[in-house]
């Protein structure tokens, strides 16, 4: 039952308490696993384009730009770089200098010079210590060496958010995430005019740091790069927030309030629906490299953006004819042989539909946002991978999973996970306003039912979380998707900061 003190808190918020009871009757039933057809792969699922295809797709997409289309990078850039220096933070609370070989702080320690922070290191260890690098390396003096790049009175890597750390070493000094998102922009995503829309999503605490760094790196971009960047920042919303409750699902009250926390990056696709551009790219913020090993990723980019446009040409083809009334059954045909082959939805229920019905039924499978994703093939990395899945009305249609969605019990399950061929290297480009030129609203499409609860804590206390549908995963549940084949070379992420010494960071 909800207090007086909870009904204002809700109010604030913009939350309604119908949502509220909504989340509150989920920790008690829980979310169901998703019904699988089959793990995507390449012919079932996933487009593999010929050399041909792709360069087809890369003068599409230079023809959309040249002929005044919009476009927009979006970078979820919220997130704390805590989870990167785990082992490190682990390192300085123990009670030894010593350096195990093989350990993560052993082999960032082996050779400083690699890292693309050691000058901003060096100063920080004179200012803390009194002493050069060097001389505290020859000393033994790892705990304190660590402690200065992650505690907040050294470097506070540790408390700063990835997109602003410095990850790509360079003549003139080093970058951070954020510049090279300004320069991958610059050369995949400038629009006619040579002005490069980007938009960061970031946290309100980090807010101003962000800031600060975009004014101090905007010029220099601009400079190196011969583009305008006009860059937007937008934080998760409050009402996307979501409630929290005891183990036994009866509501978490602290400070004698309920305790609402950030619903996760599902939360982003508000934000996402606040772009008003015809086209956004999504990529994480940590998923860059520098200068030298950025052709392979700016060709991909221009692929993925220009087969994008040449399905959606089709797509905007058939609802002209659609709308205009000019079809006969072999178009209809055509439309159905392109909804199983391109944007591979089956429903069985088609098949007993009359002419009309059926027109409409296709109409309405078209008139969605579009999104195509780049797809790796599996070499061991993390992430969700491409399935082929049920929906609510019984279709099936390309979906992004994460293993949380999957039931693990379930044995032919099971097997399609282990037989998967590829993951989501969350590299995606949209098209989210519809053939008219109207913004398609975006929460409209997101499966509510493929959230998940998680078992965190605050003070202390014990408490069950709820993290709404991923952006990628269940808030484009009721888009149509393209999975395209992309390769390796375009995903770098950096998940410790050890990835660092990758020989893809290192230029």
């Amino acid at each position: 039952m909800l207090r007086p003190e909870d009904l204002k808190l809700i109010e604030e918020k913009g939350i309604t308490s119908a949502q509220v009871e909504e989340q509150l009757e989920r920790f008690a039933t829980g979310f169901p696993y998703l019904r699988i057809s089959s793990a995507a792969r390449v012919g079932n699922g996933i487009k593999r384009l010929s050399h041909d295809e792709e360069d087809a797709a890369i003068d599409r997409w230079k023809r959309y730009l040249a002929d005044g289309g919009e476009v927009e990078k979006f970078v979820p850039a919220s997130g704390a770089a805590s989870r990167m220096f785990k082992a490190l933070f682990e390192y300085i609370d123990g009670d030894t200098d010593e350096l195990k070989p093989g350990t993560p702080v052993a082999e960032l320690l082996a050779d400083p010079g690699k890292l693309p922070f050691v000058d901003e290191l060096r100063s920080t260890v004179i200012r803390l210590y009194g002493e050069d690098l060097d001389a505290m390396m020859k000393a033994g003096r790892n705990r304190d060496i660590i402690a200065a790049i992650v505690k907040p009175e050294g470097m506070n890597y540790g408390g700063l958010p990835k997109g602003l750390l410095k990850f790509h070493s360079y003549p003139d000094g080093s970058r951070t995430p954020v510049e090279e998102h300004l320069t991958e922009g610059a050369q995949s995503a400038a629009n006619a005019d040579g002005v490069v829309n980007l938009h960061f999503t970031v946290s309100s605490n980090h807010r101003e740091l962000f800031k600060k760094k975009l004014d101090e790196v905007i010029p220099q971009a601009e400079k190196r790069t011969g583009k305008k960047f006009i860059v937007t920042m937008s934080e998760q919303k409050p009402s996307t927030d979501t409630v929290a409750v005891n183990p036994d699902n009866t509501p978490f009250i602290e400070d004698g309030h309920l305790l609402f926390r950030p619903g996760g990056h599902g939360a982003l696709i508000e934000n996402l629906n606040d772009i008003d551009s015809a086209v956004v790219f999504i990529k994480n913020i940590d998923n860059v490299v520098p200068d030298s090993r950025r052709d392979v990723t700016v060709r991909y980019k221009q692929v993925l953006a220009g087969y994008l446009i040449e399905v959606h040409d089709k797509i905007e083809e058939y609802l002209k004819i659609i709308e205009s009334g000019n079809y006969n059954i072999e178009k209809i045909r055509e439309m159905i042989a392109f909804m199983h082959n391109t944007l591979n939805i089956r429903d069985e229920r088609m098949k007993h539909l009359e002419d009309a019905e059926l027109v409409l039924y296709i109409k309405d499978k078209f008139n969605r946002p579009l999104r195509v994703c780049g797809m790796v093939r599996n070499e061991g990395e993390p992430g969700g991978g491409p399935y082929i899945a049920y929906n609510a009305d019984g279709s099936t249609s390309p979906q992004i999973l994460e293993s949380h969605q999957i039931d693990p019990s379930n044995i032919e399950y099971a097997c399609m996970m282990s037989e998967a061929t590829h993951f989501n290297p969350v590299d995606l480009v949209c098209y989210i306003k519809d053939i008219h030129g109207n913004h398609f609203d975006l929460p409209r499409y997101v499966d509510h039912a493929t959230g998940f609860i998680s078992s965190k804590s605050s003070h202390g206390r014990e408490l069950r979380a709820l993290e709404l549908p991923g952006l990628w995963n269940g808030a484009m549940s009721d888009w149509n998707t393209a999975f395209v084949e992309v390769p390796i070379e375009t995903f770098n992420p950096v998940k410790t900061v050890n990835d660092l010494l990758r020989p893809a960071h290192q230029g």
